[in-house]
């Protein structure tokens, strides 16, 4: 078992673009949605897929289980999304011993870019790049689960 430990921000800017990896595509869906606990499947670019489960409540750090998946056996769960399909492009940006990861959603989530960084441990402080917007570390509305199953509200880009 892995601790997932992020904090997650509204980007503000395209400034991380000049730093950016050329980024892959990624289309994810929930299979198993609730309130401390989710079941998804995330296919990156066509070359591989995984089962992910999160368990916790915290808005920082949650138990987190990832395992590889057949492409098919990902294409077939797709199909079984609660709510819709996620489809965004993930880049990544180092910056000052830290790796970003900056999601552009598309889609139905178009206009949403999302930021954030994974931690070691809770007490990290990442420099915060200039690009970055308002926190959204535990604001469920910006979780993926709640995206896919409830939708992005036009006040919350």
């Amino acid at each position: 078992m892995a601790k997932e430990i992020e904090r997650k921000f509204l980007v503000a800017t395209d400034g991380w673009r000049q730093h950016a990896d050329k980024g892959i595509r990624l289309r994810q869906a929930y299979v198993v949605t609730m309130e401390d606990r989710s079941v998804r499947v995330r296919i990156h670019g066509n070359k591989r897929a995984r089962l992910t489960i999160k368990i916790g409540k915290s808005a920082l750090v949650r138990n987190e289980y990832e395992y590889d998946l057949p492409m098919n056996d990902a294409r077939e769960l797709l199909t079984q999304a609660i709510g819709i399909v996620i489809e965004k492009r993930r880049f990544r940006i180092p910056h000052k011993g830290f790796t970003w990861e900056v999601d552009v959603y598309e889609g139905a989530l178009e206009g949403l870019t999302v930021a954030e960084v994974e931690m070691n441990r809770e007490t990290d402080l990442p420099n915060l790049p200039a690009w970055l917007g308002r926190e959204i570390t535990g604001d469920r509305r910006y979780s993926n689960q709640a995206l896919a199953t409830e939708g992005l509200l036009e006040a919350q880009i």
